[in-house]
This record gives structure tokens, sequence and C-alpha cells, in this order.
């Protein structure tokens, strides 16, 4: 910090060269990496790169650019820093006649590191596998039923194509999207023990994320009184995100309506992935009911698109829903043969773990494939308990149990 302060000091003086001799100092003391440092102290190492950058003539620039590059500095670090896209900072680079080429990144390494482990024996359904066995759903009995619980991993390569209406879906529901200056940072937060593993693998259809661990504090869970969340995110380039970050009711009608009746139901299904529920339950005189619901908080903006979402269904598809408002949250609630038909709208494009799983179980009850005892004692495993939960505010546990790396650590 007593660097950053002489550094600002010399900017106020323009005293540009004094400034570039105190950066290099505070790189060569690891004062940019927030591992070492944390990031207040990285923020405002950034500040003085960015300050001097826009004081300083085109030689200056270049001789900054010149030292940073030198230091092995990353070029997204310092893109950051300058608030740049890639497409500024490489044209300053031609400018400056710079050849700075891009570090080995981490998913890199990453991947080479996966690609390893699976000669090992670890794959993505090895992973399914111990995500469920971890929350108590036995897969062999669910497949002695000739239902595959590991079926969501089916088709996730081709949401690695961000024009895929699924991520609208999502965006409308479970993932927030904040436009940075550079760049687009899409962001999934969890504390559920399914999630962490769906999400993880989710956004790795696009690229590695990157995962914060924190502290959560949630107020309606009174057993619980701290659960670690996870936090998954990535950047894009701000031209790789294909979707209107805002959307009103009437805008987002417009665009579902220019949908074919395959990319509704992949959208659909998105949003049943990020605020969705499947359900199954007795009523009376020992009747049954499915019910498909898409739930949203009383105060929050998506509250508005419940109601367009229904009359776009109910025209497209026939598919009748209602909205019920419960205590804090509201809801587009699809119930009985019209949650049936729903489901086999969409299922196919579901891909969050537990509800294509119920949604699999449902239809193969309907279709006759199994047993209205079976079909019970299959769909109890999948059940929340009252109170604390294995499949809730587990998540830590889940993302490390399900990792490639504890594969090679045995049981």
């Amino acid at each position: 910090m007593e660097l950053v302060n002489q550094a600002m000091k010399c900017l106020e003086n323009n005293v540009k060269q004094c400034v570039l001799r105190l950066i290099e100092d505070l790189i060569k003391n690891q004062c940019h990496n927030g591992y070492v440092v944390g990031r207040e102290v990285v923020g405002k190492v950034k500040g003085v790169v960015r300050k001097l950058w826009l004081v300083s003539n085109d030689e200056c620039k270049c001789k900054l650019l010149r030292m940073l590059r030198d230091l092995d500095i990353s070029k997204g670090w310092a893109r950051d820093a300058l608030s740049m896209c890639t497409k500024a900072l490489n044209t300053w680079l031609i400018k400056c006649g710079i050849d700075w080429k891009n570090k080995v990144t981490r998913n890199d390494v990453v991947e080479k590191i996966e690609d390893l482990l699976r000669r090992l024996g670890w794959s993505e359904t090895w992973m399914c596998e111990e995500l469920f066995k971890f929350i108590g759903i036995d897969v062999d009995e669910f497949r002695r039923y000739g239902v595959e619980p590991c079926i969501w991993l089916e088709g996730l390569e081709e949401l690695s194509d961000l024009k895929r209406p699924y991520w609208l879906g999502l965006a409308m529901s479970d993932m927030s999207i904040m436009k940075l200056n550079w760049a687009i940072m899409l962001k999934l937060n969890t504390t559920n023990t399914i999630d962490a593993v769906f999400f993880a693998k989710l956004l790795s259809t696009i690229r590695m994320p990157s995962l914060i661990i924190n502290w959560v504090k949630i107020p309606m869970a009174k057993y619980v009184h701290k659960s670690i969340g996870l936090s998954y995110y990535m950047t894009l380039g701000i031209d790789e995100w294909p979707w209107p970050i805002k959307l009103s009711a009437d805008e987002l009608e417009g665009l579902l309506n220019g949908f074919t009746d395959e990319e509704l139901a992949i959208y659909v299904a998105g949003v049943i992935d990020g605020d969705g529920s499947v359900q199954y339950e007795k009523i009376q005189n020992n009747k049954e009911k499915v019910t498909v619901l898409i739930t949203v908080c009383k105060t929050c903006l998506k509250k508005a698109n419940l109601d367009m979402l229904k009359k776009v269904i109910a025209k497209r598809f026939g598919i009748i829903g209602s909205i019920i408002q419960f205590e804090t949250s509201d809801a587009l609630e699809f119930g009985g043969e019209n949650a049936v038909r729903l489901l086999r709208r969409i299922i196919r494009y579901i891909h969050h773990p537990l509800r294509r799983l119920r949604a699999e179980l449902i239809l193969a009850y309907y279709d006759g494939r199994i047993s209205r005892e079976g079909f019970e004692r299959l769909y109890e495993m999948t059940k929340y308990e009252q109170g604390p939960d294995i499949k809730r505010n587990h998540a830590l546990e889940a993302a490390i149990r399900a990792a490639p790396q504890t594969h090679t650590h045995g049981g």
C-alpha cells in the first residue's frame, strides 16, 4: 500500500518515470496477484496502471505495455487493468511493435489434467453416479426398472453453442449476467448439493468456469446457521453473448414468438432447469397429481414473465397452466395431464440431474413401463426431507466428491 501511495503522488506530480518504476516494484513484489495480497490491493494496483495509461502519450503507453509483458503479466490482467477489450489491446500491441504471446491458461492446464484422469478411470458418468450415491439415490435400482439416472448428460455438448435458446431460458431464471467494461460475466450461485455438480458441468460446455467459495446465510432454513456457497462464473468477450441482457416481458414474448416449436421447448427447459421443479404427489382418494412449477419471488422482475410464458405455451403447444400465489413467491403451474404433456415436449432438453430423473421416472410410469409400486419406491428416493437434508446445503462436499481427482484417492 505504501508503494501504491508513492505511485499516486508521482502521478499527481506528473512524474511518469517514477510511476513506471513503482509499478515494476509492485509487480515484482506480487502485489498484482490476488492469491497473494487479496482483491482490494490488486484493484488499487490496477488503478495505478489505468491512471498512468490515461495521462500518458503514445511513447509512454508503449513503454508501459512492454514492461508489463517483460514482467510476465498475462494479457488478460493488462486488459482488465486498462479497461480495454482484446481487440483494442491487440491494436496497441501492433502499434507499439510488441509481440506478446498468450500464457498457457489455467483452463488448458485443467483440461490436460482431466484428460489424464480419464485414462485412470474418471468419467462424467462416474461423476453422476457419485453425486446420486451421495444424496441417497440407488442408480442400479433405477436401471433395473429401465430408467437411466445419468441421461441428463446426453446432449450437453450441444450447449457449447450459446445461441441455443436454453441459455436465454437459464438467463431468464437462475443465471445472472453482468456487463463489464470489456466482457460479459455469466454467474451461477448455489448452496445445494445437486446444483454444485450440475452448474460446474453446465458452464464447462462453454469453457472451464472459475469458482468462489464463501459462507452464506440462509434465513429460511432455521436448521442451518451458515452454509458454504459456491459461485461458478466465467467471462466472455463483449460480443460473445448472443442474447439481450435485459428484456421486458413484451420484448421477450416477441422473441419467443419467433422461435420454432423445438426452440421454444429448449427455452422452456432452460427456465425449468433454473427456476423450475417437477413433482408427483398423492391427493385425495388415492388419486395422483404430477406438477411442473416455475417459481419466482414476489419482488423479482422475472414475475412479469410468468403470465407471458403461460400465454405463449398455451398458444403454441395447447398446454394450459395457471398462476398460483404463495406467501413469498408466485409460480406458473402445469398440473395433471398438462404437466405430463409439457414434460413430453421438453424432456430431452432438461439437464438438471434431479428434475430430469423425476421427469424420466414419471413418463415411464405414465407409459406403463413401471408399476405404481415400483414408481413410488423410486420416487421416494428423489424427495427432499423436511429439515436437514443431504440434498440441501452440501454444495462443497458434493463438488469435491464428484471431482475427477477424487477418483484417484479411492472411496
